[in-house]
């Protein structure tokens, strides 16, 4: 998941998920007892493999990996690094992984090292069902914000072993989409009793000493944008690609409101910005979903918090390196196919992420479940966590409404701006200040 994601603790994972005694993993067993008995050789442990997952820890899920292996008998290693490492190894070390999760805002970076193979979609059985948010930049038929990097941008390659990114859909997708979400500002509502509807209310005096940004400067600045619009002293063309003077304004903007004592804290960390909110030291803040969901899981009130401007959203998704080849290959896209249908999929929606085909997933999903979690529906019976921490009561309603209405609602994406070398110099004198 995202760079800013890569501290979240991933919900603990059910232990009752028990395979059938139809899986492949049990044929093969039987077909290996029935060689042995007959006197041919017996199938070497060396011809079942192990599929190395490079990504963040986040993503590495064990309850997908131990399901995955149920099904098919197939091994997943995950080898958990930060996003900024996800992308050095994919540049300079594609062999050391057989599979890649990654923002699609990386892929500027690695697309052009030609270190990835364009994914055949005629391989993906459900490569026609994947959200037309990342295909065409779509929700409900209506166009998204597509400032910063918008997956659709970056969706498709010309042929599969291009460098170059293809405006138009092809037969070689860069990344299959894994978890996504939109971002915005979390809030203590029993501490600041009155409605909260814009992004500028973060450098509102009112708050002062007791507001939070995200410091993690790509994503940070972002959030900061979305502010100095909201304020009306600037509109941006691209909030993720500014200019020299647009970043100059942006951080003077954030160092003024430092100084005057705005900010509690700039945080880094998941688990930071929960104690943060959890503490009530804070009352308004950046924050990520799943971290509203660790302060409402002690039973103290925070919302997710719908702004009229709009959210921050980012993607990640599975690619493919170049050095990947026979067995190893079809492994992997066994691996694609089998979480693009279904049960992973509804796994992460119960958690507030959202998965790429929701048609599969919506499958595996009871249909209260569904109600709740992608169509803003009050839930008809208490929400759990796949890990069964109770997530909301029977009665209330997702932040941010329906799937539509929050994904609709998009106003840029994660990014890495051209002139990234000189934001992260001036985002330091914000840090410094």
């Amino acid at each position: 998941m995202s760079e800013h994601e890569q501290e979240a603790q991933p919900v603990a994972p059910s232990t009752s998920e028990e395979a059938s005694s139809t899986t492949r993993r049990t044929l093969l067993k039987a077909g290996v007892a029935a060689v042995a008995i007959t006197g041919f050789p017996y199938i070497k442990a060396a011809d079942k493999f192990t599929l190395r997952y490079l990504g963040t820890a986040v993503n590495q899920d064990k309850a997908i990996a131990d399901k995955f292996k149920a099904d098919t008998g197939i091994e997943i290693q995950y080898i958990p690094v930060t996003t900024d490492e996800v992308t050095k190894r994919a540049v300079t070390a594609p062999n050391s992984f057989d599979l890649i999760d990654t923002e699609y805002f990386s892929l500027k970076k690695i697309i052009p090292t030609g270190n990835l193979l364009g994914i055949d979609v005629k391989r993906i059985k459900n490569a026609d069902k994947i959200t037309s948010l990342f295909t065409k930049g779509e929700v409900g038929g209506k166009k998204v914000g597509d400032q910063g990097t918008a997956p659709k941008k970056v969706m498709f390659l010309e042929g599969q072993n291009s460098k170059k990114f293809s405006a138009t859909p092809t037969q070689f997708m860069t990344l299959i989409p894994t978890v996504y979400n939109a971002d915005t500002l979390g809030i203590r509502p029993d501490l600041i009793k009155r409605p909260i509807e814009s992004w500028k209310e973060l450098l509102n005096p009112e708050f002062k000493g007791k507001t939070a940004i995200l410091n993690i400067p790509s994503i940070g600045i972002m959030d900061a944008a979305m502010v100095v619009e909201a304020m009306g002293l600037y509109k941006y063309p691209d909030k993720g690609n500014m200019t020299k003077k647009e970043i100059d304004l942006t951080i003077k903007t954030l160092i003024e409101a430092k100084k005057a004592g705005q900010f509690r804290a700039l945080w880094k960390d998941f688990n930071e910005s929960v104690n943060l909110m959890a503490s009530g030291e804070v009352v308004i803040q950046s924050m990520w979903s799943p971290a509203v969901t660790a302060v409402r899981t002690k039973g103290i009130p925070c919302t997710f918090q719908p702004l009229k401007e709009g959210y921050r959203a980012w993607a990640a998704g599975f690619g493919v390196p170049k050095t990947l080849n026979g067995k190893k290959a079809d492994g992997v896209y066994e691996f694609i196919n089998w979480f693009l249908d279904g049960w992973a999929g509804a796994y992460l929606n119960r958690q507030g992420y959202y998965s790429a085909v929701l048609e599969t997933a919506k499958a595996k999903m009871e249909t209260y479940e569904w109600e709740y979690w992608m169509e803003g529906k009050a839930a008809s019976k208490d929400i759990k966590s796949p890990g069964g921490d109770l997530l909301a009561k029977m009665g209330e309603k997702r932040d941010g409404g329906s799937y539509e209405q929050r994904m609709g609602g998009i106003a840029c994406w994660n990014a890495v701006m051209d002139e990234n070398e000189y934001m992260v110099k001036k985002w330091n004198e914000f840090v410094a200040a």
